[in-house]
């Protein structure tokens, strides 16, 4: 079974950056896509970002478009998450996930395996 850390996390002024790092252990997840989600207070959880086992594609959800970018290093076992142009309404709990499907992807209902999260939180 796969375990998934998230860090890098913290607290920016508005227009700040961070950088989101998932590492994952127990297995490769060289084979299979990752996403990330956020949660924010009283708000359901939502999809932010994927990537697709092979990168050959990524989403990013319309609200964090042309600021967040995706990425995967194989040899490190590891997703990133760039953060640009941080606002306030993406302050969230931000959980790293990964597909339990190999070698391809569906859609988000194929993200089964979370992390614990990591606070980002965006000051005005």
């Amino acid at each position: 079974q796969v375990q998934l850390a998230e860090s890098g996390g913290g607290l920016v002024q508005t227009g700040g950056s961070l950088r989101l790092s998932c590492v994952a252990s127990g297995r490769s997840i060289s084979s299979y896509a990752m996403g990330w989600f956020r949660q924010a207070p009283g708000k359901k959880r939502e999809f932010v970002a994927r990537i697709t086992y092979n990168s050959d594609s990524t989403y990013h959800r319309d609200s964090v478009k042309g600021r967040f970018f995706i990425s995967r290093d194989h040899t490190n076992n590891t997703v990133y998450l760039q953060m640009n142009s941080l606002k306030p309404e993406d302050t969230a709990v931000y959980y790293c996930a990964a597909s339990t499907l190999s070698n391809v992807y569906y859609g988000p209902e194929d993200f089964r395996l979370f992390g614990q999260g990591t606070q980002v939180t965006v000051s005005a």
